[in-house]
């Protein structure tokens, strides 16, 4: 492919932009991809996903300005590893680093994914019976709510649902085994 500006040398940089649902695609080369100015190409050759991470890592702009930055670094009791580090090589050492950068593992996870509770996807074969226990969950929450505020007569029909699935999802599970 041709670079779309000088129509000359091949494309090398290729660039998709999507504004308002709608998306534009440029091919250029690098000359007239450094000419253009209007992105910066200028990556460091050695870039690799551990630097992504560890960008996303840097989460002192995510906590209050209210209270000072302290001195202290945070260490791994179990394998010795730094905060830092972990930043650095992007895993780590062992169970015990969980527990140890817990506080900030969890804002790491909301700013990458947008939540800290998996809501992975359903396998196709075993989805129903996932599906139904699921909503079996949800339905007794419902009950104890409608308990709680004495909602008599609709926590009967939950209950009556919450029995009827009960006995579905038993025999779902007899005909796979």
């Amino acid at each position: 492919m041709l670079c779309q500006e000088c129509k000359n040398l091949k494309a090398v940089v290729h660039l998709t932009k999507i504004i308002n649902g709608v998306k534009t695609e440029i091919h250029l080369c690098q000359e007239c991809a450094n000419n253009k100015g209007e992105f910066d190409l200028a990556v460091e050759p050695n870039f690799s996903l551990h630097h992504l991470f560890a960008g996303l890592l840097d989460l002192e702009g995510l906590e209050p300005a209210v209270n000072p930055p302290t001195v202290t670094k945070v260490q791994c009791e179990g394998c010795g590893l730094t905060y830092d580090q972990f930043s650095q090589i992007g895993r780590l050492g062992c169970a015990k680093c969980y527990e140890q950068f817990g506080e900030k593992l969890g804002l790491l996870l909301k700013r990458i994914h947008g939540s800290t509770q998996h809501t992975g996807k359903v396998p196709e074969r075993s989805g129903s019976l996932i599906k139904v226990k699921k909503e079996i969950e949800k339905l007794r929450s419902a009950l104890q709510q409608k308990i709680m505020n004495e909602e008599f007569e609709e926590a009967a029909v939950l209950r009556d649902k919450i029995r009827e699935l009960d006995k579905a999802v038993e025999g779902g599970e007899d005909k796979n085994e």
